[in-house]
């Protein structure tokens, strides 16, 4: 652990900006603490908080611009890919869309302090034509203030920390042991907790074959679009699906027969947000209610990318 406290003394700049790349690209390592240490060790001169918050910026701005541009090539896909390699519940990407629609680019500067909308607001801005001036604007200020408050915690505090950094020299390998216990034991709390996120969605899905043989034989399934409104934006709906709106009430429902065949659709990860609403609406008796799996992507394959359509003409199938 010595050893790690002098390289980290004498290059720390490389290290910070390291570690901050890789934890903002995705991957599940805790930049936010080495932040703090460097903080403290810049109030005795064995860093420079300017050179750390310099190194920390340009660290972000690098990972931010590259998912930015990911999201204003790929758009959706690349959000879905994403959520998909995420150890936070698939529902990041649902929550956070009409948060960001709503604040707009001004959401980047808090981001990086909200779990699971770091990664995903990037590619988000640059789904949602973002221009590069005011995402490289608001990326950066975002950078600043996320890095900034390290840094300052961290000399706010550099006597307690210099004290827990001392422990930490002298007990040597065996702090290593304890710092890699407590990442695997994070690692395995958010991967757990996405597991038990997947089981409360488990649902019987509806496939697109399934689906297909429902229209020929007649049977006039009412497709529901579970989509976020800024997804409803991004990508038309089904023609003639209901909008459910983020979770308003559909009026339409309330004329339908309780065991009419009910397909929910959604365009994010594990059809979790279809799969929630279908579970809604079982649990108000329409007990035919299902996910589509594969969703608006499944459709799409199916039956051809939907044109834009009004919103006045939305209605249920048949």
């Amino acid at each position: 652990m010595a050893n790690l406290i002098l390289l980290l003394q004498e290059y720390g700049v490389l290290i910070v900006f390291a570690i901050v790349l890789v934890e903002q690209i995705g991957l599940p390592i805790p930049a936010f603490p080495l932040l703090i240490v460097a903080g403290a060790l810049s109030v005795d001169g064995d860093s420079s908080w300017l050179a750390v918050l310099s190194v920390s910026v340009v660290a972000c701005l690098i990972s931010d611009y590259f998912w930015f541009r990911a999201g204003r090539y790929y758009g959706k896909r690349i959000l879905r890919l994403l959520c998909k390699i995420s150890l936070s519940p698939d529902y990041c990407v649902s929550q956070t869309e009409d948060n960001f629609n709503r604040w707009g680019p001004k959401a980047l500067v808090v981001a990086k302090f909200i779990p699971g909308f770091n990664t995903i607001a990037p590619p988000l801005a640059g789904a949602m034509g973002t221009s590069n001036a005011t995402f490289l604007g608001f990326s950066i200020a975002g950078a600043i203030v996320w890095s900034g408050t390290g840094i300052a915690i961290g000399a706010g505090f550099h006597t307690q920390i210099d004290q827990v950094l001392e422990i930490l020299s002298t007990m040597g390998t065996t702090a290593l042991i304890v710092l890699g216990v407590l990442l695997l034991l994070f690692v395995g709390f958010k991967y757990i907790e996405r597991k038990r996120f997947r089981q409360s969605v488990e649902i019987d899905r509806v496939t697109i074959d399934e689906l297909k043989k429902l229209l020929e034989q007649g049977k006039e399934p009412v497709l529901i679009d579970a989509r976020s409104v800024t997804a409803q934006m991004l990508e038309p709906a089904v023609p003639g699906a209901l909008l459910f709106n983020g979770g308003e009430p559909i009026p339409e429902l309330a004329a339908l027969a309780k065991d009419r065949h009910i397909i929910v659709y959604c365009s994010c990860p594990n059809d979790v947000t279809a799969a929630h609403v279908a579970k809604e609406l079982i649990g108000h008796g329409y007990s035919r209610a299902k996910p589509l799996h594969g969703g608006l992507d499944a459709w799409n394959a199916a039956f051809g990318v939907p044109r834009e359509v009004d919103e006045g003409n939305t209605a249920s199938v048949g």
